[in-house]
């Protein structure tokens, strides 16, 4: 799963970046090459230490977030323009990460228009849409010269494809972003290879200033009233500083100054919640692992992921949600309980489930 994060120039995305994955890419605009930074985040769980606890586990491994931090346009003080290696970049993201600036800092150069976070953020959503209408109105074009030498066999699925397009185009220009369209079941199946940004799920990141920390919880619920979209706040500057930290220093740093958990982990929750992600597990005395999926995932579409011999040679699959099971205590006593169960390819795995797949390959 990838994740964009984008920006304005001066916005402090590639702050953001360095922080979430615990990356060095230079966070000077001037020396991009063009090219986007890629970076990895370890989603932290104390379920997962539990349960490496719980088994004694060798090794824990933890799910992972793929994030990109793709440049501002160069030379731009407005972010406007999104097409080529830009628009392929961003079609590919699972989600969209908006980074808006929030802070006052004389080494970085003020936007010609002062400090807004929420124009940054409409100027943002505005260029997403104007990439969808492009995209959109190419697509129109090219189904009005398909319909002049089609077979009479063809027309019709031209012609409704032609109206959909027409009418997501329409709802766009009026404001009605893709993702709140209430789109029927064929327009989705119509629209699905085009990978409109505005279809994304967004999260919105105030990037504030250490003397602007007091006020991160207004700021949050002001954005997100305005914007009407998930939306963190977090002191990118700090957190990227704290991320260089050993684990152990972070904690006790944090602790010193009264900061609390780490706004990182809020905007981690936040990406797997837009995504309506799961989060399960599987453990033995060799591995804890946490494993991420789409919520109505079954216990086939896991063992794929594992491999695709086990899914080929999946038998059945043993599942005991993790509470129940740190609450018996072992697993012979969740089954003695009937907590440990045995399910079948369709399972729909749980948030928060232990899941083992026995297979025969």
């Amino acid at each position: 799963m990838e994740v964009g994060i984008v920006g304005l120039p001066q916005s402090g995305k590639t702050t953001v970046f360095n922080a979430l994955t615990r990356g060095t890419a230079i966070v000077s605009s001037y020396a991009s090459d063009g090219k986007p930074n890629v970076g990895v985040a370890k989603v932290s769980d104390r379920r997962l230490t539990a349960l490496a606890e719980f088994f004694k586990s060798e090794r824990t491994v933890m799910s992972e977030v793929t994030y990109f931090d793709l440049p501002a346009r160069p030379g731009s003080d407005d972010g406007a323009g999104i097409s080529g290696a830009r628009l392929t970049h961003l079609q590919r993201a699972a989600a969209l990460v908006l980074t808006v600036r929030a802070f006052e800092n004389p080494s970085v150069p003020l936007p010609p228009r002062g400090v807004d976070p929420l124009r940054d953020a409409r100027a943002l959503r505005d260029e997403l849409t104007l990439a969808d209408l492009e995209v959109l109105e190419r697509r129109r074009t090219r189904l009005e010269e398909g319909l002049k030498g089609a077979k009479s066999s063809e027309r019709e699925g031209l012609i409704r494809e032609r109206e959909i397009v027409e009418g997501v185009r329409a709802d766009l220009e009026d404001g009605t972003l893709v993702r709140d369209q209430n789109l029927s079941t064929d327009a989705e199946r119509a629209l699905s290879g085009f990978k409109l940004l505005t279809a994304k799920p967004v999260v919105v990141v105030a990037n504030v200033g250490e003397d602007g920390m007091a006020e991160m919880a207004s700021l949050e619920e002001s954005l997100q009233s305005e914007l009407s979209v998930r939306t963190a706040a977090l002191c990118g500057q700090l957190e990227m500083e704290l991320a260089q930290m050993d684990a152990v220093d972070e904690v006790e740093f944090r602790a010193s100054m009264g900061l609390g958990g780490s706004g990182l982990d809020r905007m981690i929750t936040l990406t797997h919640e837009v995504l309506d992600l799961i989060t399960f597990f599987s453990a033995s005395d060799q591995e804890a692992r946490s494993w991420t999926m789409t919520r109505g995932s079954t216990a086939l579409n896991f063992a794929e992921m594992i491999h695709s011999d086990i899914a080929k040679g999946f038998i059945r699959a043993e599942t005991v949600g993790l509470e129940d099971l740190l609450r018996c205590g072992s697993i012979a006593e969740s089954r003695k309980q009937g907590l440990l169960r045995q399910e079948g390819k369709g399972y729909l795995v749980k948030e928060g489930d232990v899941l083992k797949v026995l297979f025969n390959v």
